[in-house]
């Protein structure tokens, strides 16, 4: 051992038996809490302090550094294996010793892990034992393991604690204090980002988060930031009280800079936070959260955000109202709430492509219009098939939390979805077939033959929306087959004494204008039988039901309907 190593050893040794009281500050003592104290209760008094010692609110001498011992103390003891290294060693790294700050209990003597000959060198410069849990501050001591080739510095100082939060040096392996731990990898740099965090990228961004439905939480970031523990702890917290209805993750500007710059969200001088929305139309847009970092504003914000996919209606006009996508089946919700319930919005937007939703404010399962769609106890959900079959699919839910809800009402949805695509299949199947033609859509080519003058009478089927034609179609359909009226082939030149036919009321208005001024716009479907020989006409005014429709077509070919003049002779544009 040469002479130099043997004097370095001397006075280090001669500094720890002088030092040898200084510790980590105790997590517990920072934050406030007993040793025995939960995860919520710590996390509640990191948000309480946090907010009164953050550098952007608070201007005081001193509040930097206890803002860094807030940050350092819940680094501890939010993760299981530091507070428990703590607990045994009092070091969250586990090892005893002065690497760790603690006097490790080895019968009064602290260990150095050189790593060998001219591996390690220390260095300690004027004023910096003062905050770090010894005593003086004048003297700068330099301990040498080695010689002059050593790579390997550490600096203790409260400038290399804030070396990464103004964007410092971070090359050099740094400890503030005794900690033992990276500045860039904690205080108030980022950490690598907590378990329920997804790292997002474009790849990412592009197959599971754009257009997909679901809301995200986004934490853009770069990790020489600060106040990294401050901002994940809140959104861990919002989005724990969401169970579910909204996704988190996180950007790393610095790793993702381009993908960055094309979502346009360039760091600043802070984290920034921002919600993959629907609010505003259906496709998603990331809307940036400018308020404070307090969780419940960013939890109202969040809400506000969910998707809108759902139209609330009134169950008066339950059979006249349509989302634009008539094609698609829809779904209704029941319940007793003012509002649109989350776990409603949060469906919404995760099958917004598949199904058309609405939902409606109730009373009781006593209300005649619930009564009228079959329900026996609420909340509700009824389904309608894309030919506008009706089904009770779940009454009395029962809500334990909303994360397995959705699952449970999203199994529930893609059995409903695959019924309405078994039912299109088959209805697709029996057009294709040669022996069921279809009914036919009243045109200017073939007004004449379905209903000309030769014609006794023309049963005609108008529509105003898809939805409605379906059912119109479907009833005509089934009503024709029957022996009394099986007059389909009318346009051929059969001359039976019924024809039916379908029209689209929105392209044809002047036909209708001809039977009723105002062209019967008030319904989205209607059934009315011409006589275009007398230039007469008589309307079904019951409901559009396969028996309703067939007596009433049995009435008109026995004259026990009465019949009204048209304003005018009906023409097809």
């Amino acid at each position: 051992m040469n002479k130099r190593f043997t004097l370095s050893l001397t006075v280090v040794l001669s500094l720890v038996l002088l030092f040898g009281e200084a510790k980590t500050i105790d997590p517990y003592k920072v934050l406030g809490v007993e040793k025995n104290a939960g995860q919520r209760e710590i996390q509640k008094a990191f948000h309480k302090l946090s907010l009164q010692y953050h550098p952007d609110k608070n201007k005081n001498k001193g509040a930097q550094e206890k803002f860094a011992q807030i940050n350092n103390a819940y680094e501890i003891l939010s993760d299981e294996e530091k507070r428990k290294n703590y607990d045994l060693y009092g070091d969250e790294k586990g090892n005893p010793g002065f690497d760790a700050g603690y006097p490790g209990d080895q019968g009064g003597y602290t260990y150095f892990k050189g790593g060998g000959q001219g591996q390690s060198h220390f260095s300690f410069r004027p004023d910096e034992w003062q905050n770090m849990g010894g005593q003086g501050g004048s003297q700068s001591f330099s301990f040498s393991f080695g010689g002059p080739s050593s790579q390997n510095s550490f600096g203790f100082g409260m400038n290399d604690i804030f070396s990464n939060l103004f964007g410092g040096d971070g090359g050099r392996n740094q400890f503030g204090g005794f900690s033992g731990s990276s500045r860039s990898q904690s205080g108030f740099g980022f950490r690598s980002s907590p378990k329920s965090f997804k790292p997002i990228n474009s790849k990412i961004f592009k197959k599971e988060i754009a257009e997909q439905g679901m809301t995200w939480l986004l934490l853009s970031y770069t990790p020489s930031l600060r106040g990294s523990h401050y901002y994940e702890s809140i959104i861990q917290e919002v989005a724990d009280s969401f169970q579910g209805a909204l996704k988190v993750g996180t950007i790393n500007c610095e790793t993702e800079k381009s993908f960055c710059i094309e979502l346009g969200i360039h760091p600043r001088q802070v984290p920034r936070v921002f919600v993959y929305s629907y609010k505003a139309s259906d496709k998603g847009s990331l809307v940036e959260y400018n308020g404070d970092l307090v969780a419940r504003n960013l939890k109202t914000f969040c809400q506000e955000h969910l998707p809108r996919f759902s139209k609330r209606i009134d169950l008066k006009h339950l059979e006249t109202s349509s989302g634009s996508k008539e094609k698609l089946p829809r779904v209704l919700l029941l319940s007793t709430k003012k509002d649109t319930p989350v776990i409603w919005r949060v469906l919404s937007g995760l099958y917004h492509n598949r199904f058309n939703f609405n939902d409606a404010e109730v009373h009781g399962v006593s209300d005649p219009l619930v009564k009228k769609l079959g329900v026996d106890a609420l909340p509700a959900i009824v389904g309608w098939l894309s030919n506008g079959e009706k089904h009770v699919l779940k009454a009395g839910i029962s809500v334990k939390d909303l994360q397995s809800a959705v699952q449970d009402l999203s199994t529930l949805l893609d059995g409903f979805d695959k019924k309405n695509k078994k039912t299109a299949s088959s209805q697709a199947r029996k057009r294709d077939d040669p022996v069921e033609e279809q009914l036919p859509l009243l045109t200017g080519l073939n007004f004449e033959a379905l209903c000309g003058e030769k014609n006794p009478v023309c049963i005609v089927g108008a529509f105003r929306n898809s939805k409605a034609r379906e059912k119109l179609e479907s009833i005509l359909s089934e009503v024709s087959q029957k022996s009394f009226s099986r007059q389909r082939n009318a346009a051929s030149g059969a001359g039976d004494s019924v024809t039916y036919t379908l029209l689209d009321a929105n392209k044809q208005p002047a036909f209708l204008n001809a039977f009723e001024k105002s062209g019967f716009k008030s319904s989205d479907k209607l059934l009315l039988a011409y006589k275009p020989r007398k230039g007469k006409f008589a309307i079904l005014k019951s409901e559009m039901t396969a028996e309703e429709v067939e007596r009433f077509i049995s009435s008109v070919l026995n004259g026990d309907v009465q019949f009204t003049k048209t304003r005018q002779k009906p023409v097809i544009k």
